[in-house]
């Protein structure tokens, strides 16, 4: 019973994790139908920005989260503006937005590279390695401090979507981006504050990602299935949906690397993606879609 708790608590953990690496994949493909290939490899931007902080000036990654998460929104609006504003209307520009942003993250991967080489890296506060024991069961503080840090940043972004009159603006245009426009939301504007939450949200992820997973510039290549089971599984364009498949296959997968075996974790996210595609293309929480 212990080990089978120990095993769910591990999972939960890494769950919150990958919900905040995922929620800003889902936003930008619910505002926009991006389907961002580059969002892993600005998660490790957002790494690289917490790692050298630490390293350089010994600021806590958990500091440094919000410097990365506005350096890469910045990016994000940069991105926006050069790559995809031009096209956001063209019939085919989901379809587009796959070879854009398969480019941009081969850039990116190959400026990283050349940058800091393509050795494994990690943060290390001491909270990184420390753990919290109860009887027989312990919690990885850097896990647990990271999946509570992750929740937070997500429900802001819920009540901000919820409450505010940009996020009933953002909600409008991920409904229906003409309807949106002729009740007189600057679908644009949206568009690209919406791109910048995104990936300022990969930023924020990527710091946290610094002290619980190493990382180097070609780690992306992995994640990008990872985060796309849990967008797909969810839902794609549901925030909700991606919280729900990542705390799901997160636990999943621990239950798997335990019984099974570690190799095979990893694929738990790969064959997840696979079936729901087969099974329920929609997702959980999205839309069915509807025949021409």
């Amino acid at each position: 019973m212990a080990h089978t708790l120990q095993i769910l608590i591990l999972g939960l953990a890494l769950g919150g994790v990958f919900a905040l690496m995922g929620a800003g994949l889902s936003l930008v493909f619910g505002v926009m139908r991006i389907v961002n290939l580059a969002h892993p490899v600005m998660i490790i931007g957002g790494a690289y920005v917490a790692y050298w902080g630490f390293r350089l000036w010994g600021v806590d990654p958990l500091v440094t989260l919000p410097i990365a998460a506005v350096i890469l929104a910045a990016v994000g609006v940069i991105l926006y503006k050069v790559v995809f504003e031009k096209e956001a209307k063209a019939a085919t520009y989901s379809e587009m937005t796959v070879l854009l942003t398969f480019a941009v993250a081969m850039i990116i991967e190959g400026a990283l590279g050349t940058a800091f080489s393509n050795t494994q890296r990690v943060t290390s506060p001491d909270y990184a390695t420390d753990a919290i024991f109860i009887g027989d069961i312990f919690i990885p503080t850097g896990q647990l401090y990271a999946g509570i840090v992750s929740l937070v940043i997500i429900s802001g972004l819920a009540l901000f979507l919820k409450y505010s009159r940009f996020g009933y603006a953002i909600r409008a245009t991920t409904q229906n981006r003409d309807a949106a426009s002729l009740l007189g939301v600057n679908v644009n504007l949206v568009s690209m504050v919406s791109f910048a939450i995104g990936v300022g949200l990969a930023g924020a992820a990527g710091a946290l990602v610094s002290f619980v997973f190493s990382f180097f510039p070609a780690k992306h290549w992995e994640w990008i299935a990872i985060l796309m089971s849990l967008v797909v599984l969810g839902g794609m364009g549901s925030i909700l949906g991606t919280v729900v498949a990542a705390f799901l296959l997160s636990v999943i997968a621990a239950f798997v690397g335990a019984y099974v075996g570690a190799t095979w974790s990893t694929m738990t996210f790969f064959l997840a993606l696979f079936l729901i595609l087969i099974v329920r293309p929609q997702g959980l929480f999205g839309d069915k879609p509807e025949l021409a």
